[in-house]
């Protein structure tokens, strides 16, 4: 399973979501300049953007959005138990009793999102699920973690150089475009040149490798899927 997505250079370092969601709004025929995504998906202090903010511009532009999580910082795994829970209840709940002004940021988001339509999910990342997804003929805006993908030295500083004892992980998205299970691995559309694995913006990559860097995505309240189709 492969999808066609043409994906653009994101303009800057920290730009690499809304160039994401851009290439999928092209991918189903909805044109949006990229420098209006930009400036509509809300941008982190210190650069970035968060996957549910991503979701929210789109159902704002008439997209369904469903969040694949395994965000433990935002969510606990209680509330994918089965029985019914009302997450924005419980989002509200938490957001009294902890504290820091990135978690509050994020939990205000999600309960955002899902009071505008969005669905959040918890299900382990696997190969089949990728599959899956994929065999709707729907992209998957992925959350990762860059240090994992690309196998690179942590990032230091706001020009994010290289620096293996100083650095930080660093977080970024993709879009996933497919899997061939014959050799297990996945197609990755990535706005980010020169990325430091691949002459051009397509590549493959193992993946359980690409899983592992989604899993680590939660150092950077990442650790996401996003799947945003038309409804």
């Amino acid at each position: 399973m492969r999808l066609h997505l043409d994906i653009l250079p994101q303009p800057s370092l920290t730009t690499c979501g809304p160039t994401c969601l851009q290439a999928v709004y092209s991918f189903h025929g909805v044109s949006v300049p990229l420098q209006d995504v930009i400036a509509e998906v809300p941008a982190l202090e210190g650069g970035g953007s968060l996957a549910v903010e991503l979701g929210r511009h789109a159902l704002g532009h008439g997209f369904e959005a469903t969040i694949y999580t395994l965000n433990l910082q935002v969510f606990d795994p209680s509330w994918f138990n089965g029985r019914p829970v009302d997450l924005v209840a419980k989002l509200r709940a938490q957001r009294e009793v902890k504290e820091g002004p990135k978690l509050r940021h994020a939990m205000d988001a999600y309960i955002d999102f899902l009071e505008h339509g969005g669905r959040i999910e918890m299900k382990a990342f696997t190969p089949k699920l990728i599959r899956r997804i994929l065999k709707r003929e729907t992209p998957i805006l992925a959350g990762l973690s860059a240090t994992w993908l690309y196998q690179s030295s942590r990032e230091f500083g706001p020009d994010c150089v290289y620096d293996d004892v100083r650095g930080e992980p660093a977080g970024h998205f993709v879009v996933l475009v497919g899997y061939d299970p014959s050799d297990r691995k996945v197609r990755v559309a990535d706005p980010y040149l020169p990325n430091p694995i691949a002459r051009g913006h397509h590549y493959t990559v193992d993946v359980q490798r690409a899983i592992s860097a989604i899993h680590l995505g939660i150092l950077t309240y990442d650790a996401n899927l996003l799947v945003i189709g038309r409804p």
